[in-house]
């Protein structure tokens, strides 16, 4: 008999507590959410004036945000005009491109996107390749491949054109 009471007696308070939470659980309206969180459409940008550079400061950070992820997690010390904090103290967000890309000097490189080692060589010397094509693959790549799985950088406003401009400077950069 105690046995019984005992378990109706959780039984029920179990059963009241539940109806209790329901006022508790959270229901947000998912649509809005998935629209704020999808991306705009593709966009053509035009590489500005004076992009591409051989300033050893704005190869070194195109190096920098290549190599890293994010500012609290970035290895090494920053180059001159690198912050590892956004304006709103929030951690400054990298490229770490070099998971899918391998180029020289790369530690963990990854075989998923093309292999840019030796680009200049192989690409802008020859001709097959300019810099405003490196430029809006990493500014958004969407624009002649709607499936890649390149990070959408200069429409989502991950990087800055500036800092897309450094990354573009040391792909196409000649390494020693």
């Amino acid at each position: 008999m105690k046995r019984w009471l005992l378990l109706s007696t959780t039984i029920g308070l179990g059963v009241a507590f539940a109806s209790n939470l329901s006022d508790a659980i959270e229901r947000p309206e998912a649509a809005s959410i998935i629209q704020k969180d999808l991306f705009g459409p593709a966009k053509a940008y035009t590489m500005p004036a004076g992009c591409i550079t051989d300033d050893k400061d704005a190869i070194a950070r195109g190096a920098y945000i290549f190599h890293n992820l994010n500012g609290e997690k970035a290895k090494g010390d920053l180059p001159a005009g690198l912050t590892k904090k956004n304006a709103d103290g929030s951690p400054k967000q990298y490229g770490n491109c070099v998971a899918c890309h391998n180029i020289e000097g790369a530690k963990g490189a990854g075989n998923i996107g093309p292999d840019l080692t030796n680009y200049h060589a192989f690409f802008i010397e020859t001709g097959t390749r300019d810099n405003p094509f490196v430029y809006q693959k990493i500014a958004d790549a969407r624009v002649d491949n709607p499936n890649t799985h390149m990070t959408i950088n200069l429409t989502t406003g991950l990087f800055t054109e500036r800092e897309i401009c450094d990354i573009t400077s040391y792909i196409v950069s000649i390494k020693h």
